[in-house]
């Protein structure tokens, strides 16, 4: 919720290559933090955090919600709720994902359960609320599909409303032989969602209606990343004039320019996450751009390290600026703190979750020395607490 407003208070600053100053938050913010985990093992679902962005002080809140693999989480625009996709073999029966419902507590952190509704299709990885609270997108990617959901006044979820299946396969042998679909982004004025799928070597775009309540594949319908790219998750620049994708297959970021009006993507340049000397195993993973427009991360897995990008606000071109060790193994997600000032990094592999300071001058990540235990973590979800 919070970056899609810090995102558009940076617009109009960005499109004539300013420097925001983040005025959303201050140095006495303070916020609610739930992780999302992959469950068994040390983890039983959601767990939640109280954090004060100016003090660097964590205080663990415990469980919030005993669910199962509740990997990606999105809170909706009036933080009350929260929806969590759930990665299950099957549901009610059916070869298919869950999508779960949930009240905020704001005083205690916990999460009451609403209800929970198909997610469409299998291994739901990704989910998003839409900035009006009434929409979720899902993108499944066990079943190769995109899914939109309405959410009713009191946050519950509907059955699917749209759903539509990829179709292809791309050159991975084993990675590529069917859609993929793996994450849902949509753009910052809303009116389009675009959907990386790791199958195919696409980032597929989709025309949204709020108020119409309409999901269509855009008149552009996907750009094209090279092939055994594998796009993961995908973002926007501040300034709106530019996007990113994170490829997970072959462990480069690629750089877009994009058309708000035809909702479409031009290739810009795609570079690599590793540095030259590295030569062992290596996916990528998540992908964020700092709230300034100045700088943004990626997250690899194998070499487990943040790499660094310096960006040009008005070309959207990237510069390699280094890599981070993130503390831990596996490195699946990580969120900057809304204000800029703090990174998240959640290592699913050694069951722990690494504070950094973040330079917003520099970009510069520095641990704080705060490591959280929490088991496989997946996914880390600022919601603002007051």
């Amino acid at each position: 919720m919070w970056k899609t407003l810090t995102g558009w208070f940076a617009l109009a600053s960005m499109s004539l290559g300013l420097t925001p100053t983040c005025s959303a938050t201050d140095d006495a913010t303070r916020w609610l933090v739930f992780v999302g985990t992959y469950t068994g093992g040390k983890s039983q679902g959601i767990y939640a955090f109280r954090f004060h962005a100016g003090s660097g002080e964590v205080s663990p809140l415990g469980l919030a919600a005993e669910v199962k693999n509740p990997s990606f989480l999105d809170t909706d625009p009036t933080g009350r709720f929260l929806c969590a996709v759930g990665e299950l073999g099957e549901f009610r029966g059916v070869k298919t994902g869950a999508v779960s419902a949930f009240a905020v507590e704001r005083e205690t952190g916990k999460l009451r359960l609403l209800n929970q509704v198909s997610s469409g299709g299998e291994g739901p990885c990704h989910v998003a609320v839409d900035r009006t609270g009434r929409w979720v997108f899902v993108a499944n990617y066990g079943g190769g599909s995109v899914a939109m959901l309405p959410v009713r006044p009191d946050g519950h979820l509907g059955e699917p409303a749209a759903l539509f299946q990829h179709q292809g396969s791309s050159v991975h042998p084993q990675r590529q032989q069917r859609p993929h679909a793996h994450g849902v982004t949509l753009s910052p004025d809303q009116r389009f969602l675009f959907v990386p799928d790791l199958g195919l070597d696409k980032v597929m775009a989709y025309r949204f209606d709020a108020g119409a309540g309409t999901l269509q594949p855009a008149p552009l319908p996907f750009a094209a990343l090279p092939p055994g790219a594998g796009p993961r998750h995908f973002t926007f620049h501040p300034g709106g004039l530019f996007a990113f994708a994170i490829n997970e297959l072959n462990s480069t970021v690629t750089s877009f320019a994009y058309d708000a009006e035809r909702g479409s993507l031009s290739q810009l340049k795609s570079l690599p996450t590793l540095p030259r000397d590295f030569t062992g195993q290596n996916t990528t993973a998540e992908i964020e751009v700092h709230p300034n427009g100045r700088f943004l991360y990626a997250s690899n897995r194998g070499h487990d390290s943040l790499a660094v990008f310096e960006v040009t606000p008005r070309t959207g071109a990237l510069r390699a600026a280094g890599h981070v060790p993130t503390g831990g193994k596996t490195p699946r997600n990580f969120a900057l703190e809304p204000g800029g000032r703090w990174l998240w990094a959640a290592n699913q592999g050694s069951d722990n979750i690494v504070l950094f300071r973040v330079d917003p001058e520099t970009g510069k990540l520095t641990p704080s020395g705060t490591v959280l235990e929490v088991g496989a973590p997946v996914c880390v979800e600022f919601l603002r607490s007051e």
